[in-house]
């Protein structure tokens, strides 16, 4: 994956955050091309970051795929104009930063892989958990009559104490 800055272009962030939104996810030289006939500023601005992105990675634009282009507010030059009876009224003059990220196919697909994977195992280690407390405790009630007047709440108790020393028995057998 590689990256491309263009910092303090002048160019309102607002209109250039619409061009930047049709690019995500396209083919890098597919998106480069269709920003070419976009009468738009940002158009050729983000044009033009995008094919620094791809020249940064060593890549070539038909492999890669645009997988961010995020534009950031820049600092804003006041300036101000002259009016009627001695006022001024103020103008602003927005910059805006550009970050571009392109990857190869395969790269934006592992991290989409990660990013669910990453939930995943939170997941999996509550189910495992609920599950060996109900086996844990199906096993206890086999194993000793419990009285029906006994809360849930006990059983369950009782089935982490029973495991916590099934534990420290074994880890004593392996010693």
């Amino acid at each position: 994956m590689s990256k491309a800055l263009l910092r303090y272009i002048r160019l309102s962030p607002t209109k250039a955050r619409l061009i930047a939104k049709e690019v995500q996810g396209m083919n890098a030289e597919v998106a480069i091309a269709s920003l070419e006939f976009t009468p738009n500023k940002a158009a050729q601005v983000i044009s033009k970051v995008i094919a620094s992105a791809v020249a940064n990675g060593g890549y070539d634009a038909q492999d890669v795929i645009v997988t961010s282009c995020r534009v950031d507010a820049g600092p804003v030059l006041r300036r101000f104009m002259p009016r009627a009876k001695g006022r001024a009224t103020p103008i602003r003059k927005p910059t805006a930063h550009i970050l571009v990220e392109v990857g190869t196919q395969k790269s934006s697909t592992q991290d989409s892989k990660k990013k669910v994977d990453s939930k995943s195992p939170k997941e999996v280690a509550v189910k495992k958990a609920e599950s060996t407390e109900t086996k844990a405790t199906q096993s206890v009630s086999k194993s000793k009559s419990t009285p029906k007047t006994e809360t849930k709440t006990k059983t369950a108790s009782k089935a982490a104490t029973a495991k916590t020393t099934k534990a420290k028995k074994t880890e004593g057998e392996e010693k």
